[in-house]
């Protein structure tokens, strides 16, 4: 396997035409300007256009970015973007963690120090990490795929491909949203060099085996799929379109910069623990950065076709099959709706659960601390 030294370097090209277009939006109407009801808000979008095209500095980004240490690793006609920190203790245990939509290598950057240097955060530096953490295909700077059929099932081959690749024979597995999914194919299509999972989110599209055989569903799983089915109607509708015609929402967005913000950032704000103000949560920058990888990526095609993928690959399991590796589950407050531990059990090797009272959907943003301290517990009992 090829692997490169990475550095982002964005031409002022790209900036300049980036600007033109924030500069020139055609704007919409609203009835509520100032409202959310009816999607982003109008008002918060004016604020937001305004800073990026005379304020945002993408360059200063750029540069706090490259202090990540980043490579790019040819695998199977992929070329895989990733970070990789090596960690600070006696004996650091490797893992890969894999991010979602509408995210990026971004949001794990203010975990980082605290899973390879723990010692430094007030942690025991016996629980440090080497930390992988690539960019799926077509996010950001990993090459997007030419054909269809690379779903997280796929992507856990060359996950660990890529691990294999950097010379770790076991490694441990973490990740939210597509990168649960991806996670969970890791540990069950390679029990034998997945020492341990930990994800952040359960999969929407995790389905166990039920019917004649097998334990009745409990009051509390019946309720969990009354909430996730009204949750789908009132809130799917970027996963229905993302899931079922991906190219056509490509156009509008691949050619309006504000128009992708407005995607993105709505979720931002819906998903995490900000009662109602996204800049609670996370800054105009944090947010334009999450927003400009996807822009630059010149891929958005392919990072909302991987809902498609993963329709036609559901997370889903046969009688009998199970995910072996052992599994701890961080529940964060505000997370989508979640199924009950009898719903995970019924396939997965839990061995820890835990409930926290903060937090929402982007959990090594909105509580770095909390979820690395989740991580390196389960671990430590890996090691």
């Amino acid at each position: 396997m090829q692997i490169e030294k990475f550095k982002i370097e964005i031409s002022e090209k790209s900036l300049d035409a980036l600007r033109r277009r924030v500069g020139q939006t055609r704007w919409p109407g609203s009835i509520d300007a100032a409202g959310w009801a009816d999607g982003t808000s109008l008002a918060f979008m004016r604020e937001l256009a305004e800073y990026w095209h005379r304020g945002y500095d993408w360059r200063a980004h750029e540069a706090r970015l490259n202090l990540m240490p980043q490579y790019v690793a040819d695998i199977d006609g992929f070329r895989i973007h990733f970070v990789h920190v090596k960690g600070s203790g006696p004996s650091p245990v490797p893992i890969i963690m894999t991010h979602g939509w509408p995210g990026s290598f971004l949001e794990m950057e203010n975990i980082i120090p605290l899973l390879t240097n723990p010692g430094a955060h007030g942690g025991n530096p016996d629980d440090a990490f080497d930390l992988v953490i690539p960019s799926l295909p077509g996010f950001a700077f990993s090459s997007a795929p030419k054909a269809s059929g690379t779903s997280p099932f796929e992507i856990a081959d060359l996950w660990q491909k890529l691990m294999k690749g950097l010379g770790y024979s076991k490694f441990g597995a973490q990740g939210g949203d597509i990168g649960a999914a991806v996670s969970s194919w890791l540990a069950f299509r390679f029990p034998e060099v997945v020492t341990g999972i930990h994800l952040n989110y359960i999969p929407g599209s995790f389905s166990p085996p039920t019917g004649d055989g097998l334990p009745t569903l409990t009051d509390a799983e019946k309720q969990f799929k009354l909430v996730a089915a009204e949750w789908a109607d009132k809130e799917g509708a970027y996963a229905h379109m993302q899931g079922t015609k991906p190219q056509t929402l490509a156009y509008g967005l691949s050619d309006s910069p504000v128009g992708l913000a407005a995607w993105i950032i709505e979720k931002f704000r819906s998903w995490s623990d900000c009662e109602g103000n996204v800049l609670d949560v996370f800054s105009m920058d944090t947010l334009l950065t999450e927003v400009s990888l996807y822009w630059f990526s010149g891929s958005l095609d392919a990072s909302f076709r991987i809902y498609k993928e993963s329709r036609a690959h559901p997370l889903t399991f046969a009688r009998g099959e199970r995910v072996l590796p052992p599994l701890a589950v961080s529940h964060f407050a505000k997370e989508l709706p979640q199924p009950p531990r009898s719903w995970v059990e019924r396939v997965y090797n839990v061995v820890k659960w835990t409930e926290h009272d903060r937090g929402g959907h982007f959990a090594a943003m909105e509580r770095p601390s909390e979820l690395a301290a989740d991580i390196r517990s389960h671990f430590r009992d890996l090691r």
